[in-house]
């Protein structure tokens, strides 16, 4: 079935017919995710075979809608989002086809939840420094050996899976020595231990990587080629930050403007003004973010993510400040310091305080802010790149 020939009425036959195989009152959540994973329901515009009918992307808001209409269940999306927005398309783009088929059932299922082992104490904005290793075992299997410290890895606690780059050739200038792995979280020599916040939690983790031995067989693209498979993931990272599908005043915006409207005495005059300054700057994010969604079912994600990601950050900060300030000395308070590990982030399930705490982190992590802006500079508008004078010399020769 070519993706020309796929019709919204044939996607609505199928969903039906889904429906009525496996009805979502009477069918296991797993059972029926499983089903329509196979009925190329989950995400239409992947291939056939892999959860997908090759249709255009713009077709699964038909898919989703008849699904929720039916109180279909879904796959927690929030809970394997680094699986959903990275792990999957990257797969995707450079994995075999055994790899494909290992992983993207039960990736997309929620069955194995992944996180990503990136960042580095000494490799953040500058990722391409990195330092972890991977050299081939001694034995002569034609596997790898890891060892290195990742740092900021959200869902470490949970993951079973996690997208790695580690350096195979510090002979190489730091972009070209970087090979792309699949890397199993249970594997011997993997440490995961928690990141204190601002916010009292330990949603981030830092993982330690002693010795790991990850097969041939979980090395995703060619040897070498890590960075241009991490820009895959970047890009694609950026725009399920940036560009999630949310409802006219959803998001940070809803909960500031229920408290506006439910509560009169806390309004002045100042706070009107910037209250709407902000609801329409979050509506023309909205916007843009739903138009960049629609250039993605042409092609593949490029650097205008970047710049949503930008405004993601910015807007949350600046709308959960006017929150805490709107509500004056309720604003100040905060729910419980207590230390938990949680699989989700929910800004809009808690209360002002977590949310203008945790929307700090918005700047940091997925592409800090100045490195965001260097990108929409050179690859958006076109300016000059910023001089480097590290980009050909081998990283093994690079001041640390």
């Amino acid at each position: 079935m070519t993706a020309a020939a796929v019709t919204a009425a044939q996607l609505l036959l199928r969903t039906r017919e889904l429906l009525a195989a496996h009805p979502p009152a009477t069918t296991a959540r797993e059972d029926f995710l499983r089903a329509r994973f196979d009925a190329g329901l989950a995400w239409v515009h992947y291939p056939e075979g892999l959860g997908g009918l090759g249709a255009p992307r713009t077709l699964q808001a038909v898919v989703d809608a008849e699904l929720e209409a039916a109180a279909a269940p879904d796959n927690d999306p929030r809970r394997i989002g680094i699986g959903l927005g990275m792990a999957a398309p990257t797969i995707l783009a450079y994995g075999t086809e055994e790899q494909k088929r290992r992983f993207l059932r039960p990736l997309w299922i929620g069955e194995e939840v992944w996180c990503q082992l990136f960042s580095e104490p000494g490799a953040g904005s500058d990722l391409a420094a990195l330092g972890t290793r991977a050299v081939r075992a001694a034995d002569g299997d034609g596997d790898w050996v890891v060892d290195g410290q990742k740092v900021w890895t959200s869902s470490a606690h949970t993951a079973r899976w996690a997208i790695l780059i580690a350096r195979t050739d510090p002979a190489l200038p730091k972009h070209q020595g970087i090979t792309y792995f699949l890397c199993d979280m249970h594997a011997p020599g993997v440490e995961v231990r928690p990141l204190r916040q601002i916010t009292g939690e330990a949603e981030f983790n830092e993982v330690f990587l002693t010795g790991v031995k990850i097969p041939d067989a979980h090395r995703l693209g060619e040897v070498g080629q890590g960075w241009a498979v991490a820009r895959t993931t970047l890009m694609n990272e950026r725009v399920s930050i940036g560009g999630m599908r949310i409802p006219r005043e959803g998001g940070m915006i809803a909960p500031v403007a229920a408290a506006w409207r439910g509560r009169p005495e806390l309004r002045t005059h100042a706070l009107h003004q910037r209250l709407l300054e902000l609801w329409v700057e979050a509506e023309v994010a909205r916007l843009t973010g739903e138009r960049l969604r629609q250039q993605l079912a042409a092609g593949a994600p490029g650097p205008e993510g970047s710049g949503m990601k930008l405004a993601f950050a910015r807007l949350n900060q600046e709308i959960s400040g006017l929150e805490v300030e709107l509500l004056g000395e309720e604003g100040l308070l905060y729910e419980d310091w207590t230390l938990r590990r949680p699989e989700i982030v929910d800004f809009t399930g808690r209360d002002a305080g977590y949310r203008y705490l945790r929307a700090k982190g918005n700047s940091i992590e997925g592409g800090t802010s100045e490195i965001l802006l260097n990108i929409v500079a050179e690859r958006v508008l076109g300016l000059p790149a910023e001089p480097r004078d590290d980009k050909d010399l081998a990283w093994k020769d690079l001041a640390r």
